[in-house]
């Protein structure tokens, strides 16, 4: 079995909807959802004339390699109906891998870990919440650590239902 940590976020329509209906087609499609954590709000990041961000990460145990893991989160978005038509544009939902055990993998269909993770807030907040102590594979440092010494000065607001 594989240990990853999945980011899952939109900004469109009933954001919490599309994050628990996200969370259960991964736990149908790809494995095992073992812990997530809270859900959290942030300004859109890259594009910021567009609503806000609802993002959780969730601890996902797989048999599917990184590769095949991809492929099927990309099913997923397809099948909840997201559309690919501007980079950093609204979304009904986006599911990016950000750690795949201590794998490291560059490829044209996957790069693990994220490339963005230690720049981005808002990923790096929930992961904390799940895996503070655990080490990045490439920056040899514990999430925690990375999330203390990230420039990205969004704010990121964990939300209660």
């Amino acid at each position: 079995m594989h240990k990853a940590y999945l980011l899952i976020g939109g900004n469109m329509g009933n954001r919490v909807g599309y994050l628990e209906q996200a969370a259960s087609l991964i736990g149908k499609m790809a494995g095992s959802v073992t812990r997530r954590s809270s859900i959290y709000e942030t300004a859109a990041w890259g594009k910021m004339d567009q609503a806000a961000f609802l993002n959780q990460v969730l601890e996902l145990e797989t048999e599917e390699v990184a590769m095949d893991l991809m492929t099927t989160l990309l099913l997923i978005e397809e099948k909840m109906g997201r559309r690919r038509l501007n980079r950093y544009g609204p979304r009904i939902i986006d599911i990016d891998i950000l750690l795949f055990d201590q794998q490291v993998h560059d490829t044209a269909h996957i790069a693990i870990p994220h490339p963005q993770l230690p720049n981005r807030r808002f990923a790096l907040v929930p992961l904390a919440e799940l895996a503070p102590e655990l080490v990045h594979p490439v920056e040899g440092i514990t999430i925690k650590k990375m999330l203390d010494e990230c420039p990205d000065e969004l704010a990121v607001n964990k939300i209660t239902l």
